[in-house]
């Protein structure tokens, strides 16, 4: 639910919102969706400055974070999210898998490490966790943490109980994306609701664990849906750790197979307006790079972007490969940014 204020004295060229300064320490607690508004629709030029100002305020400009992503189960999932390959409602061709066994996880997120990844993403096509699997999950958890990778999952949605139990395992990160704005949530998603979706981040944040959550560009939303689903995650009583920026990739049998492209610097603005609302986010280039030039990534990153997942695939995308990224990230002077305290 957006929580606004009728507040119009907004300047984006102080860096804050209701005169609230971004770089001397201190958050407004909530912003409006019209506040929101005005800095996405800001000359390009000047949101990009914005955004890079405060992007330097709270992060080394050169240093982005690597994750990596597993999927530990895929296909077969109840639900039926119309931009997914994995939902057992769409035609798509995909096989439903068993739950990996822990060994083979362990291996992946060795080879990951190895490869430079901070964060191990372990992702699952389910509507909701067994209880049956929360052992091997806890299993999972430890392992990878025990190689030195700070530990993420996405496997739907999560009761108070096994959020406490994954948090009590050590599971650092939780994703689980909103998707969209809350009025155009019913277009893409009928099987649960947007209350759902907040609900599992609050028992994740009740837990104790750090929240990843962010939503998907190009399914046929407005610019509005945009905005609003960015001042809905920075409206929760504690924005998101991360906040991944997908773009959709359409899959043949989904039903957004046919979704029009999203626009290259609409895409640029949203990142932009993730960086200005969630100063302290990791903001996350997520699915779709493969579709993006080396010219708009690059943009994303200058605008506030410093994470992305490194690999051949996501779950069941194709992503960027290694070689791709890092002839990127010289082109780009950029490092992969080191965990430490502070992440």
């Amino acid at each position: 639910m957006l929580r606004e204020e009728n507040r119009s004295d907004i300047s984006v060229e102080q860096g804050g919102l209701g005169g609230r300064s971004w770089q001397d320490g201190t958050e407004p607690t909530r912003v409006s969706l019209d506040q929101a508004r005005i800095i996405y629709n800001s000359p390009f030029n000047d949101l990009l400055f914005q955004a890079q100002t405060v992007h330097r305020a709270h992060f080394d400009p050169n240093a982005v974070q690597i994750s990596r992503l597993l999927s530990i189960k895929t296909g077969g999932c109840a639900e039926d999210c119309g931009y997914c390959s994995q939902s057992a409602h769409a035609p798509t061709g995909l096989k439903a898998s068993r739950l990996m066994m822990v060994e083979k996880v362990l291996a992946e997120a060795r080879k990951a490490r190895d490869e430079g990844a901070s964060r191990y993403c372990m992702g699952a096509a389910w509507r909701r966790p067994k209880d049956r699997d929360m052992e091997t999950l806890v299993a999972m958890v430890a392992g990878v943490k025990a190689l030195g990778l700070e530990t993420c999952m996405t496997l739907g949605m999560l009761s108070p109980e096994q959020a406490g139990t994954l948090a009590d395992a050590g599971l650092d990160y939780y994703n689980h994306n909103i998707d969209t704005s809350e009025e155009f949530y019913p277009q893409v998603i009928t099987t649960r609701t947007f209350a759902d979706r907040l609900e599992t981040l609050a028992n994740v944040r009740e837990a104790g664990m750090k929240v990843c959550a962010g939503g998907i560009l190009g399914m046929g939303e407005t610019t509005d849906d945009r905005i609003s689903m960015l001042v809905t995650l920075a409206n929760l009583p504690e924005p998101p750790e991360s906040v991944p920026v997908n773009m959709l990739i359409p899959i043949p049998g989904s039903r957004l197979a046919n979704a029009e492209p999203v626009d290259p610097v609409e895409f640029v603005r949203t990142i932009a307006l993730a960086r200005i609302l969630m100063p302290r986010s990791h903001v996350r280039l997520s699915a779709g790079r493969t579709q993006m030039s080396d010219e708009m990534q690059a943009l994303c990153f200058f605008a506030g972007a410093n994470s992305i997942f490194a690999g051949d695939t996501l779950l069941t995308a194709e992503n960027p490969g290694e070689d791709h990224d890092t002839a990127l990230f010289r082109r780009l002077g950029l490092k992969p940014m080191e965990l430490g305290p502070a992440e």
